[in-house]
């Protein structure tokens, strides 16, 4: 035979009603809500794939003690191939199914501006144009759970790497200028030779073979990413 429950003793006369004991609520961190609605299908996708001058940006998001981060999300923004820095018109209207930049001409074009998500890994990628300029950069944002703030900084982009790819061709030559062709454009780089040596790795890219440049961004640690700040008027 199953015992019945104990009743609770009865609250004395013209007492008020026992409350739980409160208790302190354990922190937790802002976010994430990336998910929901700001990365869109092919975000990282600045240009089509199989364009002849298309490179690859691409690396990792780790935390202080190296793990990854795999629900951060990246923004870039880089001058044209020409240089321009104005984009195109509408450059964040996007197909809301396939995530194809519309512009407002019509049809796509090449806007600068592109935002992806790590993966479950914490790595990220964006298929884009050499940047213009000298030295060739690519201004990031990047937004991670736990900061009221994004974070900002740049990756630069060194001579390409000339290992051979298909064909025989080399891997990082293409068509009009190439990025990072004058390497001493990076040592006259204002903020980059602000910067300690050591210091200043953390922002340069490092070329691979087939088009591709790998920077991993590093939030806390001895090889901590530089991050910028951006005031009101600058």
């Amino acid at each position: 035979m199953s015992r019945p429950p104990t009743p609770l003793p009865p609250t004395p006369s013209g007492a008020a009603p026992r409350r739980p004991e409160a208790s302190v609520t354990p922190p937790q961190t802002l976010g994430p809500f990336f998910g929901q609605a700001l990365p869109a299908p092919g975000g990282g996708d600045l240009v089509p794939p199989g364009h002849p001058a298309a490179i690859t940006v691409y690396g990792g998001v780790y935390d202080g003690d190296g793990a990854p981060v795999p629900d951060a999300l990246v923004e870039t923004w880089q001058a044209a191939p020409d240089g321009s820095r104005r984009g195109a018109p509408g450059s964040l209207r996007r197909d809301a199914a396939t995530g194809a930049p519309l512009g407002r001409g019509g049809g796509p074009a090449f806007t600068g501006w592109g935002r992806v998500a790590t993966d479950a890994a914490g790595q990220w990628a964006v298929r884009t144009l050499p940047p213009g300029g000298a030295p060739p950069c690519l201004a990031l944002c990047v937004l991670v759970r736990g900061l009221l703030a994004p974070l900002f900084t740049r990756v630069y982009l060194p001579p390409p790497h000339e290992a051979a790819g298909p064909g025989g061709v080399p891997g990082g030559s293409h068509d009009g200028a190439r990025a990072g062709d004058d390497p001493d454009a990076l040592a006259a780089d204002p903020l980059l030779s602000s910067l300690p040596p050591e210091r200043r790795r953390t922002l340069i890219a490092t070329a691979e073979p087939y088009r591709a440049y790998r920077f991993d961004i590093r939030l806390r640690g001895d090889r901590e990413t530089v991050f910028l700040a951006f005031h009101p008027g600058d």
